[in-house]
């Protein structure tokens, strides 16, 4: 009787599911905890300290956050991530919906009509920024011309309190458009045919076929669209930061450019950790309303 041949441990491990397993990780894993859970640790750390990043830390407690209750620069910042919200959110949904539906018909070169409102989501930030900019131009801005064509006087777009907030409304609708199309147009896709064919037979006209039918059957996507939009909205920053730099007289601040500020330009890193916080609580806690209320409404 002959002994086995003894396997060394080294190809043992070589050729084990576990070993593959734990080297494919490993570089996810390393990444998350080197940029996502220490960094998010070391922030909750500093919303407690004082700390300009020269002068060794000192211990403030709650200081920070009812700094923030009494700062009345961060009120004005919340009032106008919600205002952002509210005016980006609910339109660029009903919008995207409705390219969806017209992108969902045979129509000659549907899949270039797509591919072509999808192409403002792929473009980098910085240059929607810088080519918007120049649209809103007061001068020599597009659309200041085409305004004078029929002789109304556009606005001072970006210098504008009154008007800078809808200029950059604008520019976020158009630039997340073609996404959320994308979403609604695979949750249209994915409705079968045969609730359209017993619609058809009980007489159902095309309004309540989209009433009755489509709109109940396509609320998973729309509960999705809505809580990514929301969840977005409230991060904007990089493109008030390109057109506006939060102006003109903090009319386009937001919440992360004021916690950008406070952290990069005022060296309050206490301060700006205390502000992610409560931001990361109020995401937080309008995305739980929405899931709660997604119960009365939607249909899975």
């Amino acid at each position: 009787m002959t002994n086995k041949p003894t396997i060394p441990l080294s190809k043992r491990l070589l050729y084990s599911d576990v070993f593959w397993a734990a080297v494919l990780l490993a570089p996810n894993l390393i990444g998350f905890l080197v940029f996502m859970l220490f960094p998010m640790v070391a922030s909750f750390g500093l919303s407690f300290v004082q700390w300009d990043l020269l002068t060794p830390a000192k211990w403030y407690g709650l200081g920070n956050y009812r700094d923030l209750i009494a700062d009345p620069t961060f009120r004005k910042v919340l009032w106008n991530t919600i205002y952002y919200t509210i005016g980006s959110v609910p339109i660029g949904i009903v919008i995207s919906f409705l390219l969806a539906l017209a992108l969902n018909q045979k129509i000659p070169f549907v899949k270039a009509y797509r591919a072509i409102y999808f192409l403002p989501v792929i473009t980098s930030m910085v240059a929607v920024g810088i080519v918007w900019t120049w649209l809103y131009n007061p001068e020599f801005g597009l659309f200041n011309y085409l305004l004078g064509l029929i002789g109304i006087q556009g606005p001072t777009w970006l210098s504008s309190v009154t008007w800078a907030m809808p200029a950059v409304i604008i520019v976020s609708i158009w630039k997340n458009l073609g996404f959320n199309m994308v979403l609604f147009l695979a949750g249209l896709q994915g409705i079968p045919d045969v609730y359209y064919e017993a619609a058809e037979i009980d007489g159902a006209s095309w309004l309540q076929q989209m009433w009755y039918v489509t709109i109940p059957l396509i609320s998973p996507t729309t509960l999705f669209v809505v809580i990514m939009s929301v969840i977005g909205s409230f991060q904007a920053f990089d493109l008030i930061y390109v057109m506006t730099r939060g102006g003109p007289a903090r009319s386009t601040s937001v919440l992360v450019h004021y916690l950008y500020q406070c952290a990069f330009e005022y060296f309050k890193m206490g301060y700006a950790s205390a502000m992610a916080y409560v931001l990361f609580f109020l995401v937080f806690g309008v995305t739980l309303l929405q899931l709660r209320s997604s119960k009365s409404w939607v249909v899975y």
